[in-house]
């Protein structure tokens, strides 16, 4: 295993890396999120303590967890529990040798869930459920099996029951039937707790009563609800049932089941309570009471006072997670209800506008914690008949209301994201409807786009409860960076914070720095169409920095320190130094000069702190157009010369110089020994060198990579491979240009005896500013003369591989 920065790192086989940072906070609950480089298994362990580098998981005896992804040549997908496989289904090309793939893994009390992409708890794959989980599990190793795996952005993040749920409403997977049955009693739990439990036999909002028994008590009830259950005989004006031959457990019983779906109740009164039930249609309650009775005549047995038994509405198994599942309430005849108006005790008004569908209090209560203060807190709102609501968006409230008595969203919401879905979920938000916003923002997620990410970011930046919508959508924007700032400008209205967290998003993707710049300072301006820096640099020749960006002027100076100015052509950055923005910005002024003194003598003309700022930010690349082909190890498939062979990935791998994708040259004339296809060709050569020639009036030798037209690479990272011969290189450059004349030095070779036997690989990385250019033209030219007394000009290599970003 080898480390090669930070945050990358390369696990040989059969070895496994662990670090200290890759720990949960809560033992038995967290989320890895990685990326992943591999041709087959990528392998993940958890396990109560760290392991060691030597460790291999088919050699622990230690409880653990085990996730292979791509196991069986890329075939399969694996979950493994001490060693013991539990999951193992078919799943196609999870992993891929060509570029780093995202994956992330989370448990939670034995809930194991595995999901593609870059964004934890989205694009869930594959979620399975230990029914005796190791909840011990805290620390993470990552591992490999018969081939290297690349490792990089390794991250542990936190996991909440939150994020439990939104797995469920945003990424619905499939479960076995017994796990589905578990979730679906878990959810039946949540309902129990949050529905009609709190208004059973509560005189709040209620609006008829019953009188039961001889001692004729009275015992309270909604309308409504009774009316959606069964067939009462209910009255708009009427409010009072009679029932003396009914003893009240009879009728608790009853009313418990119609407002939780679920009672008990002494074997002796299971015929009265199905009378009662037959009495008012409450048709499930008729059936199970039927049940029972027959499996006691089955058994021939005499009922028995001293047992209860426990009746449970069980058909919300296959109904929605809306009210009213999980009880025997019919929806359609709810539904109707609604339409008609019957049986109301609410008239709405919003300014001036009453909405047409007059409603109930303790539909509304039953929903939300707000309403059913407003309808109990003693004020008007809990006699009247009457609400008056403000600010509040019109069609969004009468959609709230569908949602609230159908549990369904109109399609037609769905295609309305910019304006009536994003009111409705400040709706939502605003009365606690916890099921609506889920649904808003599954919704959401669903139908994103480049065009909705600026109206969406506008609107939910000021609701915490949409953290996860907001993570998204600023994730989004930032990859489709060029498009949303370029065709429109609604980015000016978003607020700092939110516009300050794309600048710095690790995943923003431009096509240029200077994309970033003149989106900054169209932001900074409040620009309403859209224009490069060149003319805001116009604009500043008659105006001062404090006319032209107003307050957002402190906001410029510091988002300013998010552009890379060093990655701009040295050519831009003397342009930017001789303009008014320059001249009347210092902070523009000295980022500018920094860059360019940087550039051209390095961080020795900065001081510690800012040279280390500068290796660490300001020469990171960001991801971009640049395909990323990353080095893994010697003699690898992952270069620029093999995607070139493949057509760029288009076909199995010819050699490149045959197929015409790139060029070789060499310093002297084609021979038997001077071929150029064999540089490219993949195989070892035990001869192979390119000699000498005078050029302004020095010796060198050389070889030549010329990638074509249109092809250009940013090199982080190159391999040469040694021939036959002992002619070892000592002293050498490698080199780049974009016109083939014109040469950088990417890394300088003095006297390096890394070379030492015939047919080694030997690697380097580029370091400094130069990785950060692209260039179309590179070459190994010897400086100096090599082991070979004969012929210490000859530049004997058989192979040479390119990495870094390529387009």
């Amino acid at each position: 295993m080898e480390i090669k920065q930070k945050k990358f790192l390369t696990v040989a086989p059969f070895e496994c890396a662990w670090r200290d940072d890759l720990r949960f906070r809560e033992a038995g609950r967290g989320c890895v999120a990685f990326d992943a480089f591999a041709h087959n298994d990528v392998t993940v362990v958890f396990r109560e303590h760290v392991g060691s580098q030597h460790y291999h998981y088919k050699r622990d005896d230690s409880p653990h967890y085990t996730v292979i992804i791509g196991s069986h040549r890329n075939r399969r997908l694996k979950i493994e529990v001490d060693g013991r496989t539990v999951v193992d289904v078919a799943s196609v090309d999870l992993c891929c040798s060509s570029t780093f793939q995202s994956y992330w893994i989370g448990i939670y009390d034995g809930l194991i869930s595995i999901g593609k992409g870059r964004y934890p708890f989205q694009n869930l794959c594959l979620q399975w459920h230990d029914s005796k989980p190791n909840c011990s599990v805290q620390y993470v190793g990552l591992s490999s099996w018969d081939k290297h795996v690349g490792y990089r952005n390794v991250s542990v993040l936190p996991i909440t029951q939150n994020h439990i749920s939104l797995w469920k409403q945003v990424d619905y997977v499939g479960y076995d039937s017994e796990d589905a049955n578990t979730e679906l009693e878990d959810r039946a739990g949540d309902f129990e707790d949050w529905g009609l439990k709190n208004f059973l036999e509560s005189w709040e909002l209620s609006d008829v009563f019953f009188i039961v028994g001889n001692e004729q008590r009275a015992v309270p009830a909604h309308k409504v609800i009774l009316a959606a259950a069964g067939d009462f005989g209910l009255s708009s004006s009427g409010d009072v049932i009679n029932l003396q031959d009914v003893s009240y457990p009879v009728l608790h019983a009853f009313l418990e089941y119609i407002y939780t779906g679920h009672t008990q109740i002494p074997e002796p009164e299971i015929s009265s309570l199905k009378a009662l039930s037959l009495k008012f249609e409450v048709a499930p309650l008729v059936k199970q009471c039927e049940e029972i009775i027959a499996h006691i005549s089955l058994h021939k047995r005499d009922l028995d006072s001293g047992k209860n038994v426990e009746i449970s509405y069980a058909s919300w198994v296959h109904s929605s997670n809306a009210f009213p599942y999980g009880l025997p309430i019919n929806k359609w005849r709810l539904e109707e209800i609604f339409l008609t108006g019957k049986y109301s005790d609410l008239n709405i008004y919003i300014g001036d506008l009453i909405v047409p569908c007059p409603s109930h209090k303790v539909i509304l209560g039953l929903w939300s914690v707000p309403f059913t203060k407003m309808f109990t807190n003693g004020m008007k709102e809990s006699f009247d008949s009457t609400v008056f609501l403000r600010d509040v968006h019109f069609e969004a409230f009468q959609t709230m209301l569908e949602f609230i008595y159908t549990g369904e969203l109109k399609k037609e919401v769905t295609r309305d994201i910019n304006t009536l879905l994003l009111h409705l979920l400040l709706l939502a938000d605003k009365f606690g409807i916890s099921l609506l916003h889920q649904e808003c923002c599954k919704t959401i997620l669903e139908h994103l786009s480049e065009d909705t990410l600026c109206p969406i970011l506008r609107v939910i930046a000021s609701v915490p409860s949409c953290k996860l919508i907001e993570e998204t959508c600023e994730r989004e924007f930032s990859m489709h960076f060029d498009y949303c700032t370029t065709t429109s400008n609604d980015f000016v209205m978003l607020d700092e914070a939110t516009f300050s967290v794309i600048l710095q998003h690790p995943e923003l993707t431009v096509t240029s720095e200077e994309k970033v710049l003149n989106a900054i300072l169209l932001w900074c301006l409040q620009a309403e169409e859209y224009f490069g820096w060149e003319r805001i640099d116009e604009m500043m020749m008659n105006s001062t920095p404090e006319l032209l960006f107003g307050e957002r002027l402190t906001s410029l100076n510091m988002f300013l320190h998010f552009v890379r100015f060093p990655l701009l052509p040295s050519a831009l950055l003397e342009k930017l130094e001789r303009s008014q923005l320059s001249q009347k910005i210092p902070t523009f002024d000295q980022l500018v000069k920094e860059a360019i003194n940087f550039l051209e003598f390095g961080s020795t003309c900065l001081e510690k702190s800012q040279s280390n700022l500068y290796c660490s930010v300001k020469f990171q690349h960001r991801r971009s157009s640049f395909k990323e082909l990353q080095y893994i190890c010697d003699g690898d498939s992952n270069g620029v010369l093999y995607f070139a062979g493949t057509s760029y990935g288009a076909h199995q791998w010819v050699n490149p110089v045959l197929s015409k994708r790139v060029a070789v040259t060499a310093s002297s004339p084609f021979s038997r020994f001077t071929d150029p296809k064999v540089l490219v060709s993949r195989n070892f050569q035990g001869t192979c060198f390119a000699g000498p020639q005078v050029e302004d009036g020095n010796i060198s030798s050389w070889w030549m990579i010329d990638l074509g037209y249109d092809h250009q690479l940013m090199c982080n990272y190159y391999t040469i491979r040694q021939d036959g011969s002992r002619a070892f290189m000592r002293s050498w450059n490698f080199q780049g240009s974009t016109d083939g004349v014109n040469w950088t030095n990417l890394r300088v070779h003095k006297d390096d005896q890394t070379i030492c036997k015939p047919g080694q690989f030997a690697s380097w990385p580029i370091t400094g500013p130069n990785p950060l250019h692209p260039f179309r033209f590179f070459r190994i030219v010897m400086t100096g003369p090599g082991t070979d007394e004969m012929n210490p000009w000859n530049c004997c290599i058989c192979a040479l591989e390119l990495y870094g970003y390529f387009r």
